[in-house]
């Protein structure tokens, strides 16, 4: 295969990081809100998009791997150079890198606004923006064994989180999860393309499959990482329709947020603060592994080192993030975001997928010949 990697053994990592990695990568920014529009959507039978999104990612997964497992150590923008041959390949590629490009600025943007809303209204956005940067750049730097570290240690340190939810459990009725199947089939369909912002993240599997050292054990830790996301995404759900009355969640925009300032503690009066806070370590790996995917992909185009590209790339996202003013541009460019996402993560992987096996047996029939 043509544009293979070479990845020295130093450089690769063992195939149950993957679990962290993915599910890191599917926690971040959606999960604060995703209720609300679900809900308008799916109304009382919202937590039925969310069970057939987490479906919808095991069968995507499954294209993902297939498709890696022809070419064993390329990642997505060496198989569109093969699939597609040099320059239609990088026409994709560059649509890749715009796209993991936008994640980032999706989820640095909108943590942003939350910290804005919810602790600092008075902190101008460019501070916030430095800041977060910098810790970027920094754990940029350190490589990609840092990055997965630090997903690592995101997923163990925030552990804690979860069980907090049994504190609006005591308030819950769940009378309000009836009507079952309120809403029709087109509204539970459209609930499930709007989770698409939400359960993205483990398409990053396409740039670092190359890296992981025992591959044959890459499937297993990949699903158990999107059940367990399914599985939390879910019990929110679930105690958030039970909580809110469904007037109440058409007008709560974060209402994960929401259920843990309801939380009290005698020695914290605000424990949503501690939350706020605390979410700069859950989206942290989001961040880095955008970037990192972002990276590769212009390695691919041109030769740039790490350090000038991170400095570049920073620089053009404080522009375009403190040009974001009010909480409706935000909004709109998350909705078109996720709009072109549901494309990128749940369509076109089928479609590259049948593309590479018909290349592939192409390439057969042809050796064959000669």
């Amino acid at each position: 295969m043509k544009n293979t990697i070479q990845i020295g053994p130093s450089d690769t990592i063992n195939a149950f990081l993957l679990f962290f990695i993915i599910h890191t990568a599917q926690i971040g920014i959606g999960i604060q809100g995703f209720q609300r529009i679900i809900y308008q959507d799916a109304k009382h039978d919202a937590w039925i998009p969310v069970l057939l999104a987490g479906l919808a990612t095991h069968i995507i997964a499954i294209f993902m791997i297939k498709t890696l497992e022809i070419y064993g150590s390329n990642d997505l923008y060496g198989i569109h150079q093969d699939v597609f041959g040099k320059w239609i390949g990088n026409f994709f590629n560059i649509i890749y890198i715009i796209y993991c490009s936008a994640a980032f600025l999706a989820v640095l943007r909108n943590y942003i606004e939350v910290v804005q809303t919810w602790v600092f209204p008075d902190l101008n956005t460019w501070f916030l923006t430095a800041t977060l940067l910098l810790i970027v750049m920094y754990t940029f730097t350190g490589g990609l064994r840092v990055i997965v570290g630090v997903s690592f240690f995101s997923f163990v340190l925030s552990i804690w989180l979860f069980p907090m939810l049994a504190y609006p459990m005591k308030s819950i009725e769940s009378r309000s999860l009836l009507p079952f199947l309120e809403a029709n089939l087109g509204g539970i369909l459209k609930g499930v393309k709007s989770m698409t912002f939400t359960v993205i993240g483990f398409e990053i599997l396409y740039v670092i499959y190359p890296f992981v050292k025992d591959k044959e054990n890459t499937k297993k830790h990949v699903h158990l990482a999107l059940f367990v996301t399914t599985l939390i995404y879910l019990a929110v759900m679930l105690v958030t329709l039970t909580y809110f009355s469904g007037e109440q969640l058409t007008k709560t925009i974060w209402a994960t947020l929401s259920l843990f300032s309801i939380v009290k503690l005698p020695f914290v009066e605000r424990f949503e603060y501690i939350v706020v806070c605390f979410w700069m370590l859950i989206i942290l790996p989001n961040l880095c592994l955008f970037l990192w995917a972002t990276f590769r992909g212009t390695r691919r185009l041109v030769k740039v080192s790490a350090t000038k590209f991170v400095w570049g790339f920073s620089f053009i996202m404080f522009i375009i993030s403190i040009a974001f003013k009010t909480r409706p541009q935000i909004n709109t460019f998350n909705n078109y975001y996720g709009q072109v996402a549901f494309y990128i993560v749940f369509v076109y992987p089928i479609i590259l997928y049948v593309l590479a096996v018909a290349k592939k047996k192409f390439k057969s029939r042809k050796e064959q010949k000669e």
